[in-house]
Formats: C-alpha cells, structure tokens, sequence
C-alpha cells in the first residue's frame, strides 16, 4: 500500500511540474538532453558500460550452461543460438557494436 501511495504521489507531482512548465520548459530539457548524450564521454562511458554487460552476460551464460547442462530445450537451446549469431559483429538501435 505504502509503494502504491508513493507511486500516485509521484504521478501527481510529475503532472503538476509538467503542466505548470509547459511546452517551452519540455522543449528545453529535451534539447539539454540530447546535447548530453551526444557528448562523447557520455558516449564512451555507455558504449564501455554496454560493453562490461556483455562481457558479465557471456561469463554468466557459460555458467549457467555448464550448470544445467542438457536439462535446456532443443528449441530454447537453438533459439538462443540464432539470437547469439544473429547479433554478432552489428550495431544495436544505440550505435554502439555488439562485439
């Protein structure tokens, strides 16, 4: 119940910032925004963050393949290795690479 609170109260306040900022406000926090993005610390630190992930997601799935061993589908199994080859070597929607 606590959380649900919380939840609308946040809602609230959100939609009462919004409206009384208005268009103008929205337009300049979005131009602030993309100028961060684009900065190219910003970038290289989420390309190396995207990159720590990937390389934590190939340790943990080699773990939990030898842990469970042959107990994974057929279909699951080749599912996942469509997945894992058709991913290689490409951009993700991010411009970053998949390597």
């Amino acid at each position: 119940m606590r959380y649900k609170v919380t939840f609308l109260a946040g809602v609230a306040l959100g939609y009462v910032v919004g409206t009384a900022a208005g268009r103008e406000r929205y337009e300049e926090m979005k131009k602030s925004a993309r100028r961060i993005a684009q900065n190219p610390a910003v970038r290289n630190a989420a390309e190396s963050a995207g990159q720590t992930g990937r390389q934590f997601a190939g340790k943990a799935l080699t773990v939990v393949g030898d842990k469970v061993g042959d107990a994974v589908p057929d279909s699951l199994a080749k599912r996942v290795r469509s997945l894992r080859e058709r991913g290689q070597g490409t951009e993700d929607e991010w411009g970053t690479s998949n390597t």
